[in-house]
């Protein structure tokens, strides 16, 4: 059974930093394109930014520049790292693994984490 469990979200003031964890089970992650997405109420699930499973890393614009996702393969563990946030960013933090086959498509998503940017 596959488990991607999100943590660290919470309550900020504008400018400051969090890092989100999302830890995983029944798969391993060096073996997926791993990604954050979010959702903010009223508005449909957006892409934050994806690593492959070579580590190679893309981003949304709207978060170039003040977010970072790396991965702890011994911890099958990936973050994301939010630097200088933004009212913007106020929305449930999704983790998602991504894997296609030529037999099938594997994705699979956590319950999500709640982050709120303001003062």
């Amino acid at each position: 059974q596959v488990q991607l469990v999100e943590s660290g979200g919470g309550l900020v003031q504008p400018g400051g930093s969090l890092r989100l964890s999302c830890a995983a089970s029944g798969i391993a992650i060096s073996a997926y394109t791993m990604g954050w997405y979010r959702q903010a109420p009223g508005k449909k699930r957006e892409l934050v930014g994806t690593t492959t499973s070579g580590g190679i890393t893309n981003y949304a614009d709207s978060v170039k520049g003040r977010f970072a996702i790396s991965r702890d393969l011994a911890q099958n563990t990936m973050y994301l790292q939010m630097n200088n946030l933004e009212p913007d960013d106020t929305a449930v933090y999704y983790c998602n693994a991504h894997k296609t086959t030529w037999r099938r498509t594997e994705d699979h998503w956590g319950q999500g984490t709640q982050v709120t940017v303001s003062s």
